[in-house]
């Protein structure tokens, strides 16, 4: 059929004429039916997402080393998006592990969302904050909303109220300051506890 089209359009102008027509109907017929693809850059901004970071990982990991080459912090996170301006990231549901310098086990943070201050060294996380400190065969939790880990000086602190879990006990208090490596934990202030006693 294609070459008798083609044979008439060549003697016959009004055969080429049809030709040419029915070329340009089937064209715009199959264009119509694959659809119309997507903007080049749809996809992109939706994975990007609506903050417009500068650059962003999904699965992201962070590590931090002291001066003699000893892994002080380690964060990982879903998604990580980086803002080259202020220097931070913005993290989704962080979880951070900090070491000592003893080998100990180290404490275990968990939050909702976090945000990395690089120039500052520090973290901030929000949002049903947890602090695991396990040392032995003892374990204690830490929950409250907000929490800041200064990674220069090697704390953790909050002036949020806090509740501490442990085997024998719950302690209550209004902030509270905490230090890594010598493993201190100090309560600020409306400090109440309650514990059982062993028999």
């Amino acid at each position: 059929m294609i070459r008798r089209l083609v044979t008439l359009a060549s003697t016959n102008p009004r055969a080429r004429n049809l030709a040419l027509a029915a070329t340009l109907g089937a064209t715009v017929y199959l264009m119509w039916q694959s659809g119309e693809p997507p903007a080049p850059g749809q996809q992109a901004s939706e994975l990007r997402g609506p903050a417009e970071p500068d650059g962003f990982v999904v699965a992201g990991e962070y590590r931090s080393w002291n001066e003699d080459g000893k892994l002080v912090m380690h964060i990982t996170s879903p998604r990580i998006e980086q803002f080259d301006i202020s220097n931070s990231a913005l993290m989704t549901s962080p979880r951070a592990r900090m070491f000592g310098e003893d080998d100990a086990e180290p404490w275990i943070i968990e939050a909702e969302q976090g945000s990395l201050m690089q120039n500052e060294e520090r973290m901030y996380l929000e949002g049903n904050v947890t602090v695991l400190r396990t040392s032995g065969e003892s374990r204690a939790t830490l929950a409250t909303e907000a929490l800041t880990l200064d990674n220069g000086e090697g704390t953790v602190f909050t002036d949020l109220p806090v509740t501490i879990t442990e085997p024998f006990g719950t302690t209550q208090a209004t902030g509270m300051k905490a230090w890594i490596d010598q493993r201190i934990l100090e309560l600020n202030s409306r400090v109440e506890g309650h514990y059982e006693t062993v028999r």
